[in-house]
């Protein structure tokens, strides 16, 4: 009889994706996935650490986990991703309830590691070895969905002063072109009508490897039957090419949005965060994005606090965000990471301001996108169903070519990942309409 495994994810997508191939690699040690906690057999945690915040939801839920284990004899506790690379041994002794620990780089060895677990044998795999052969597993996918993330490539070799990656994913290591477009096919071959391609800096896609350009990556994927819809995040402004650019107005299935991290919008702090782009740079970027493909989206990620922030500084990321107007963006107080150049920065900035800076910009954003949901009420839109709606179960979700959430009321006699939807009204962050006759 199969076992059980429950997998909590914390970060980004690109633990994303790690997590849901961890499920199909568990397979082969006779493991399906769990619906609930309480009905597990192993608990994995799929961690972060690019921020404190992370690190602290993490622990608390390590804690959390001694009572579940004790509950019931066998049940294994694993956790793998940056966090446990980071921390390694120290995670361990911190947390001997723990059977697993495992990093970045030790994903296709999980199913053995069980196996030991299995045989009350812990162990701890941190090594940084380049082992990429859980590449070769195709991660699960429940039955039906529509859009599914495809890695690219992992790693980081732009050590940015605040930011922790390279020291828990590795240097940068490119997938061959040829496993990335045979498991594009695959998904198509499923259903899959959108492929999100992950990596952490996307258009240094295969230069160190002598592969295809992330360029002509793209035109072969966009040539695969039944891929309607193609993302890639997360694209560095120092790196976004003309021609990469040029593909927004050459072919139709990339999205009409693209995640693009300023992280400030003063020179002098981005100098400091050794970002490799001024503010000027950056907006040249988007100029010609906006004339390749009319209507655009844009979201960013942003930093507030940094060491030596000034509130002149401060209003330069306010003002680039009044020139840009994104559709949304993800934004944080500064977190120092141990080992990252910017921990040992001087001129640290109080908390309380830093609180009240974040609240600000996160008003402004707020502001705008809004703004942005309300310029789509009165028009009809393609949506690319993802589910239920989670505010109401007799309405789908799904989201725009521009990322915008949609919840509508959908005609039943209709099939399909695609509807067109027409956009009565517009929230705070999402948007709500119906199927089919435009007006309702």
């Amino acid at each position: 009889m199969p076992k059980l495994v429950y997998i909590e994810t914390f970060g980004c997508q690109m633990n994303e994706v790690d997590s849901a191939r961890m499920v199909s690699l568990l397979e082969s040690v006779d493991y399906r996935p769990a619906s609930s906690l309480a009905e597990a057999d192993l608990v994995l945690l799929n961690t972060c650490s690019v921020r404190e915040k992370a690190d602290q939801k993490i622990r608390s839920a390590l804690g959390g986990l001694r009572r579940w284990k004790s509950a019931r004899k066998g049940r294994i506790v694993a956790v793998g991703g940056c966090l446990a690379q980071q921390e390694g041994l120290r995670l361990a002794e911190r947390a001997p309830h723990v059977d697993i620990v495992f990093g970045t780089h030790n994903i296709a060895r999980l199913p053995d590691l069980v196996r030991r677990a299995e045989k009350t044998k812990p162990s701890i795999e941190i090594d940084f070895s380049g082992d990429t052969s859980h590449w070769e597993v195709t991660p699960y996918l429940p039955v039906g969905a529509a859009s599914a993330m495809v890695t690219i490539m992992q790693g980081c070799d732009n050590y940015c002063s605040y930011c922790i990656v390279p020291y828990v994913r590795g240097r940068e290591i490119s997938r061959p072109s040829k496993e990335i477009l045979g498991e594009v096919r695959r998904l198509a071959d499923r259903g899959v009508a959108e492929v999100i391609l992950l990596g952490q800096n996307v258009n240094s896609y295969g230069r160190k490897e002598g592969e295809i350009p992330f360029p002509e990556l793209l035109r072969r994927i966009a040539r695969i039957p039944g891929i309607a819809r193609i993302r890639f995040l997360t694209a560095h402004p120092k790196d976004l090419d003309p021609e990469t650019i040029g593909l927004f107005g050459e072919i139709e299935a990339l999205c009409s949005h693209l995640h693009l991290p300023i992280q400030s919008g003063s020179d002098r702090i981005l100098s400091a965060m050794g970002r490799g782009y001024s503010r000027k740079e950056y907006l040249e970027k988007v100029d010609p994005l906006r004339r390749a493909r009319p209507g655009i989206g844009f979201s960013s990620d942003f930093i507030v606090g940094f060491p030596g922030e000034t509130e002149a500084d401060f209003d330069e990321t306010l003002s680039i965000m009044e020139e840009v107007r994104y559709d949304f963006a993800f934004s944080f107080k500064f977190s120092p990471r141990p080992g990252t150049l910017a921990a040992t920065l001087p001129g640290a900035i109080p908390t309380d301001v830093a609180a009240r800076r974040l609240h600000r910009l996160q008003s402004l954003q707020d502001a705008h996108t809004r703004e942005r949901l309300t310029a789509c009420v009165g028009k009809e839109m393609e949506i690319l169903i993802e589910g239920r709606s989670a505010r109401d179960d007799g309405q789908l979700c799904g989201r725009t070519s521009c990322h915008k959430v949609v919840n509508f009321s959908p005609k039943e006699t209709l099939t399909g990942p695609f509807r067109k939807v027409f956009i009565r009204s517009a929230g705070a962050h999402s948007l709500s309409g119906a199927e089919g006759d435009s007006r309702g």
